[in-house]
């Protein structure tokens, strides 16, 4: 048994972050959860926040019950009979897809933040037009978080029609990846995508989802640029030089496969 962590009751903004918290500092492989030494612990913390009468929210108490939960069909024995004719699935399955959504949205939030830092710490330089010719129309700059606020009004508008979930739909971000390739490879190269009209056409929130973190992806290879006209104005995607050099190179997009995998 491993020795008891030392809690310092940091503001968890949910209780996946209190488990990933608890994972990434014992280094724990996350598809390979010890149940019960997680659930020992995330007890220990809702314990000390109750003696220290810190306010635990109601999805804590349901994550506490769901990890119990699991401990203990974990702990029942299994007919190795029953087994062969019908396996069951391990219990800990959904609990980690759970976490390694939760982890995957974590780090594309962490990655806005250093992007808006850079950008804020970034001084513009006046003498730059000297250098722009007359027929280059740089545009106006836009950042990442132009782009989560037009995903944000899409998803808002989107609870107001109907959404079409398909069963068993396997869409994936490599998908959705592909899925932009080809939208760039029948535009052109010099045309630009409305990025609203991109999110609007998908037929799920997972659909949406999977594009928005495509489009991630491909901005932090620089295969695609964000783009904006007018002030205010729609956020559009432009094809960038380094659009082909990212599709073709096999070791990148293995990355990306197995990183979604």
């Amino acid at each position: 048994m491993s020795a008891p962590l030392n809690f310092h009751l940091e503001p968890y903004e949910g209780p996946l972050d209190l488990l990933l918290d608890l994972i990434r500092k014992q280094a724990i492989n996350i598809y390979d959860i010890p149940i019960a030494q997680i659930t020992t612990q995330y007890l220990e913390f809702m314990q000390r926040a109750a003696e220290m009468d810190v306010e635990i929210s109601a999805e804590f108490v349901y994550m506490a019950a769901t990890l119990i939960h699991i401990k203990s069909k974990m702990l029942l024995p299994r007919d190795p009979e029953l087994d062969k004719l019908m396996p069951e699935d391990d219990p800990r399955k959904e609990l980690v897809d759970r976490l390694l959504e939760h982890e995957r949205f974590k780090s594309a939030a962490e990655m806005l933040h250093q992007k808006r830092v850079i950008e804020e710490a970034v001084w513009s330089n006046p003498q730059i037009e000297q250098f722009i010719a007359d027929n280059d129309t740089p545009g106006l700059a836009v950042s990442l978080f132009d782009l989560v606020k037009t995903f944000q009004s899409v998803l808002e508008r989107a609870k107001q029609r109907p959404i079409y979930e398909v069963t068993g739909e396997e869409v994936s971000v490599p998908d959705m990846i592909q899925y932009l390739r080809k939208t760039f490879e029948k535009e052109g190269r010099s045309e630009i995508v409305s990025a609203r009209e991109l999110f609007e056409r998908q037929g799920s929130r997972r659909a949406m989802i999977c594009l928005f973190l495509a489009v991630l992806e491909l901005v932090k290879l620089q295969a695609i640029g964000l783009v904006q006209k007018d002030a205010f104005g729609e956020i559009g995607l432009k094809r960038l030089k380094g659009f082909e050099a990212a599709f073709t190179s096999h070791q990148v997009m293995t990355a990306i496969d197995e990183g979604y995998s």
